[in-house]
């Protein structure tokens, strides 16, 4: 099951247009004119006593209308009330009631004037009344007892109200109460029961009365029901009688239905035409009634007939005289029925047949005002002019007033005046403004010239030629700026100046020229109209049966004008497609993985376009799956006996017998065709048609050689294609297209190329296929040059002025004749190089590494092609702190369009640079505007180039730098920082020094021997500090600087003994020595500076005798030395633990002690670093290893790179190879300023801790 429906957006433009066509003829507003109100309140205006009160009046006019007003009838002085005010230029009345003043003072009729020299325009009679919102009357409610079965109704009775009330009904916890066609709200907003029933039994019936206007809602005081049902009511009485007594409650009864309202067996009703009628039965009763709605003698109006509140109300919407009569409701239920006969009379206010239209003539010219009104009963017709009774308003020998109309003759410019027509009955009045404006004027069109019109094919196109005139113009069309009347029967000519073209063809494409003339002169138009292809859905989404869990696929395939741009819009069931991840919407199809039952139903395809609208459906079936075992599907087999019949010049019909399905629905067959004549061997997709089809009428094309061949396709695949068909060839033709994608582009100055794509070779329709290739110069009056070509793409016009724009189109012709009038497109001669360069060249520095470029457009006469942009070449011409010229690499920006500034990034600080600016077009490059020169300030320089430590001594080390590579400026000076840092990796206090900038080296005297110090170094500019760079060092030891000492020992040339002692200690015990023997003993160590030693000579005494005890092997001796070895063992602890005195330091503390020494906490009263640090010792807190805030580095080497110099940016790099990375174990990995990463101590440190 599939179908299509199409829409063109050109059918409501065809609406829009016959609207125009019917309205007045408006008056340019630079003419004189009459007023005219275009805004004003409405007749009944409500307003909220809150806020200010805005009577609207708005008129235009020639000159501009002054306002006044009445109140009640007589002149409303304005200026005498200081609450009320007038905009400026408008007659909009702004009363202000904001300071106390009450709205009920200004309650009344207003009516707005608006005058000019040529007449006084009146508004509607506007009645103000303040919206009112008042309490509920207090009352005393009593409880309602009530039996089960029997009705109530509970009586809201809302307080008066301006607007009335909306009235609802909701309990203690504002939920509204549930309403049912047993209980339910009537239009008076009592609630109704038609029986009760225990659970009804609630104490909190409330009744909501909500005034919008107020945006208020006032409560009844809650109502309470009680039910009593049969059973509880018998067990009462049981109670209290005997057991002789044999009365009780009767149970409940059923009862036939009594109309609750309206009461009685006939009513009647008044309402006004155009009105919504509402008419109400509500029963009582049980079972509970139902309710039927009848008209007696007639039917109901279908498709304005609502039925509400469970059909106890009938609501017509758009009464009219019509709808009168007898409607009748039936109340109906088990025990009987009941009714009701309403008599409804529609009545009427006034309403148009024909409002007067404003007139406008030329000096002695004739016409007519007419002012027709119907109504219920029929209303009386007045005239007024310039707000005045027309019969004591000053006399016109031109007018005469006939009942509704009034007959102008002659008329002259004195004869201007604005017309009033009231017509009123007792239900209302109709008050219509209408002009005379006596005028005389040529003709003048009021349409955009070269407006573009574009329709769809085959659909109506209507081209406008807005106009104006006095007298009024005559409207003549035609077909180019050149060509001949239009007539016939081809074209509609509305009143209006609207050209109608019922059925437009691709030929109609093309200019319209409106042409408008009186007896003053005349004037022309010339529009553009454009027929484009319809958007067809050439491969529609067919029906499918899919079971579940598979997958099921819709296809829309779509073709579509070129020029328009389609979108494809899924629905199902005419809603949005689920949010579903199993829908997946492709370029041309729809697919359902994982198909469910809920996927059930009408899947539809809307291609949209800006002027039409075509949509397909399919229907998809979710079936289970099939029973085991399974069918086995498979392929269709190809048709079989493909005929030929019906042969015509430009159709054939083609029929076929189907092969076997394979337990598989054929559900669509393919057609495709081989033309022998032009591409033999070469099979084509003509069409397709659903599997249920056996028979088709192809279209033909002339002169091609057919044969055709089908397909069959199911949901498992393509069968294979049938046994070819005989060959019919078609008659020739002339050819029915032209070729595309025509374009002009010229490959020199003096030429212009044009190309097309060739038609192919069925697209023909004939024999000496050939073009007519014609081209002029656009906007200028000159003929079209034209050339016969063979079958070829490209023509070159040689002798063109340099890039101007030139129509072309491109004919296709054969022996037969020529194609339809091609359409134009515009192309232009070759390009050139620009003329002259971009003047105002001018530079505005932003910052040290930024500048911003302006210029002047070049103007496009000069750019002879098309603008492609504008290029900035730049370079640094010197860096001016060095004064050195280096080689010159110039960089390009490239700014695209017509741009007329572009900033310049990646500058170097204090530098000098030059620039030009050229104009770009296709061609290439103009001429460069003379070199700009501007400068860079400065800006913070790079890190010094580097930095050594050398000649450590006791108490000195010597510092060498290098220059930084990029100054950035001229350097102000240098900033060396420097800190202890002891064996726990904690930081002591930082020494700053500020060093010359002439200055490449320094000796630091006075520090610590054997400590490590940390430096930090950087450069300064008078903008600032640059990036910093950090090195470590120590300081010798006796001399020596010892990190791992060692004795030896050598008797003679006997070879030297070797022993490693604690660096701490200042004495050492040479055992197993030989009495009586010379020795010479070295102590060396190993520093910075390499291995130094010193040597002594010594001799051992002679030995003892043998009887002599040897006091190291005595036990007293070897306790004694234990002893002694305790004690200074406790000594050492004591004083390491004094040195280290300040307590244990937390972890955060410790991550607090690597922060940037130049934000450390300072303690005021003794300047030491480290909020715990001792104030005794002085120690620096213990190092941690979080990463500095600036994240400052050493620089390893020079990179040149904007980073190391832009602003705002420092380069990041490891540091290998410091004295810490030799002795560690570890690599640095972030070194910076008061931080550092933590790592085993060093031996010389574990040794200094000891000292």
């Amino acid at each position: 099951m599939m179908k299509e429906k199409s829409i063109s957006a050109s059918k409501a433009s065809l609406v829009f247009f016959l609207c125009q066509m019917i309205s007045a003829l408006d008056v340019p507003l630079d003419l004189s004119q009459p007023p005219t109100i275009t805004q004003q309140s409405p007749k009944d205006y409500i307003v909220d006593p809150r806020e200010n009160i805005v009577i609207q009046c708005e008129a235009k006019g020639k000159p501009p209308p002054s306002f006044s007003w009445t109140r009640n009838g007589t002149h409303f002085d304005i200026d005498k009330d200081a609450q009320v005010t007038m905009k400026p230029n408008s007659g909009t009345l702004v009363v202000n009631i904001m300071n106390g003043v009450k709205a009920e003072a200004y309650e009344g009729v207003y009516q707005c004037t608006a005058r000019n020299e040529r007449g006084a325009a009146i508004s509607n009679n506007i009645v103000i009344r303040p919206s009112r919102s008042p309490l509920w009357t207090k009352e005393k409610l009593e409880p309602n007892h009530v039996r089960e079965g029997d009705s109530l109704v509970l009586n809201c009775r809302p307080p008066v109200g301006l607007p009335p009330p909306i009235i609802f009904w909701m309990d203690n916890a504002f939920q509204r109460l549930p309403q049912s066609e047993r209980v339910s709200q009537g239009l008076n907003g009592d609630l109704y029961f038609s029986n009760v029933q225990p659970e009804d039994t609630r104490e909190d019936y409330i009744c909501y009365a909500r005034f919008n206007h107020t945006q208020t809602i006032q409560q009844k005081q809650p109502i309470s029901v009680k039910v009593f049902s049969m059973d509880s009511l018998n067990d009462t009485i049981a109670a209290n009688l005997s057991d002789t007594d044999i009365y009780g409650a009767k149970p409940v009864t059923e009862r036939p239905p009594v109309l609750l309202t309206p009461t009685g067996s006939t009513s009647n009703k008044v309402e006004l035409r155009g009105n919504v009628l509402l008419l109400e039965c509500i029963a009582a009763g049980l079972p509970t009634p139902v309710i039927r709605w009848i008209k007696e003698g007639g039917e109901l109006p279908a498709n304005r007939t609502f039925f509400e509140n469970f059909k106890k109300t009938l609501k017509i919407i758009d009464v009219s005289e019509a709808d009168s009569g007898n409607y009748k409701c039936t109340a109906r239920n088990t025990l009987g029925s009941t009714h009701h006969v309403i008599s409804v009379t529609v009545k009427a206010a006034p309403y148009w047949i024909t409002a007067p239209r404003n007139l406008v003539l030329s000096p002695g010219e004739d016409g007519t005002l007419i002012c027709r009104a119907n109504g219920n009963p029929k209303p009386s017709i007045s005239w007024l002019t310039n707000g005045v009774p027309i019969a004591i308003a000053p006399e016109d020998p031109s007018r005469k007033v006939d009942g509704d109309t009034i007959i102008f003759s002659a008329v002259q410019e004195r004869s201007s005046a604005v017309y009033q027509c009231n017509a009123s009955n007792e239900y209302g009045y109709l008050l219509a403004n209408a002009f005379v404006n006596v005028l005389a004027e040529p003709p003048r069109i009021l349409t955009p010239a070269n407006k573009l019109y574009q329709v769809i094919a085959d659909s109506p196109a209507l081209i406008d030629c807005a106009y104006f005139g006095s007298p009024k113009p005559e409207i003549e069309w035609f077909r180019g700026v050149k060509g001949s009347i239009l007539r016939g029967n081809e074209y509609v000519f509305h009143d209006n100046g609207t050209l109608e073209i019922p059925v437009a063809q691709k030929d109609s494409t093309g200019t319209y020229t409106c042409v408008a003339r009186n007896k003053l002169g005349k004037t022309q138009n010339e529009v553009q109209l454009e027929v484009k292809d319809p958007t067809m859905i050439i491969k529609q989404p067919q029906y499918k049966v899919i079971q579940r869990s598979a997958q099921a696929s819709f296809e829309c395939v779509i073709k579509h004008d070129p020029t328009l741009i389609p979108t494809v819009i899924w629905l199902k069931d005419n809603n949005e497609l689920p949010d579903d991840e199993r829908f997946l919407v492709g370029k041309d199809n729809l697919t359902i993985m994982n198909v469910t039952d809920k996927d059930d139903g009408t899947y539809t395809c809307i291609v949209n376009t800006t002027l039409d609208s075509v949509s397909a459906s399919a229907v998809l079936t979710v079936v289970a799956a099939p029973p085991t075992p399974a069918i086995i599907y498979a392929r269709p087999n190809p048709p079989l006996d493909l005929e030929l019949t019906g042969q015509l010049e430009r159709s054939i019909e083609l029929s076929w017998v189907p092969g076997e399905e394979n337990n598989s629905p054929i559900t669509n067959f393919v057609i495709e065709y081989e033309d022998g004549l032009h591409e033999p061997g070469v099979w084509h997709y003509q069409t397709e048609v659903p599997g249920s089809q056996t028979t088709v009428q192809l279209k033909l094309s002339p002169y091609v050689n057919y044969s055709f061949r089908v397909i069959a396709v199911n949901e498992i695949g393509r069968s294979q294609p049938s046994e070819p068909s005989e060959q019919y060839l078609t008659k020739s033709a002339n050819p029915d297209e032209n070729p595309s994608n025509v374009q002009g582009i010229g490959s020199e100055p003096d030429n212009l190329v044009i190309t097309w794509e060739s038609l192919k070779g069925f697209q023909s329709n004939g024999p000496g296929l050939q073009y007519k290739v014609s081209w002029r110069q656009k906007d200028v009056d000159d003929e079209w040059t034209s050339v016969v070509v063979a079958n070829v793409s490209k023509y070159i016009v040689s002798g063109t002025p340099t890039f101007v724009p030139y129509e072309i189109k491109v004919q296709a012709l054969n022996d037969l004749g020529y194609a339809p009038e091609p359409s134009e497109v515009i192309g232009h001669s070759g390009e050139d190089l620009p003329m002259v360069a971009p003047g105002n060249v001018q530079v505005h520095v932003i910052n040290s590494t930024l500048a911003k470029v302006h210029w002047d457009p070049v103007p496009l006469k000069s750019v002879r092609g098309h603008l492609q942009g504008y290029k900035v070449y730049y370079w640094k011409v010197q860096s001016l702190s060095r004064r050195s010229k280096r080689h010159v690499e110039k960089k390009i920006l490239t700014f695209r369009g017509n741009k007329t500034f572009g900033m310049l990034p990646g500058l170097e600080p204090y530098s000098s640079y030059k620039l030009n600016v050229r104009v770009v077009n296709g061609k290439g490059e103009g001429p460069a505007s003379p070199d700009k020169v501007f400068k860079t300030p400065e800006g913070v320089p790079s890190p010094p180039s580097f930095l050594k430590i050398t000649n450590p001594t006791l108490d000195s080390l010597t510092l060498e730098w290098g220059s930084p590579t990029h100054p950035n400026g001229v350097l102000t000076s240098y900033i060396l920082k420097f800190q202890p840092i002891n064996n726990t990796h904690e930081l002591g206090p930082l020494v700053e020094i500020r060093i010359p900038a002439n200055e490449s080296s320094l000796i630091l005297k006075n520090l610590n021997y054997s400590t490590r110090y940390k430096f930090y170094f950087n450069a300064q500019t008078s903008v600032g500090s640059g990036s910093q760079i950090t090195e470590e060092a120590v300081t010798i030891m006796d001399e020596a600087g010892i990190l791992r000492p060692a004795v030896g020992a050598g008797k003679g040339k006997e070879d030297w003994k070797k022993e490693i002692v604690n660096g701490s200690r200042s004495f050492f015990v040479l055992k197993g020595l030989t009495p009586g023997t010379a020795y010479k003993v070295r102590v060396g160590a190993e520093g910075l500076s390499g291995f130094r030693s010193s040597e002594d000579l010594f001799e051992t005494g002679p030995a003892m005798a043998s009887r002599q005890v040897d006091i190291a092997t005595q036990g007293w001796f070897i306790g004694l030395m234990c002893a002694v070895a305790l004690l200074i063992l406790i000594l050492l602890i004591v004083c390491f633990i004094r040195r280290n005195k300040g307590g244990k330091y937390p972890v955060k503390e410790k991550e607090d002690a690597h922060a940037d020494p130049e934000i450390q906490p300072m303690k005021e009263d003794d300047g030491t670093f480290g909020e715990y640090s001792d104030a005794e010792d002085h120690k620096p807190l213990k190092k941690g290893s979080r990463t500095p805030s600036d994240r400052t580095v050493k620089k390893e080497d020079s990179d040149d790179s904007l980073v190391d110099y832009g602003e705002g940016v420092n380069g990041q790099f490891n540091e290998d190879g410091s004295f810490i990375g030799q002795y560690s174990g570890k690599k640095e990995k972030e070194p910076a300023e008061g931080n550092e990463s933590s790592e085993a101590p060093s031996p010389v440190n574990a040794m200094n801790s000891f000292v």
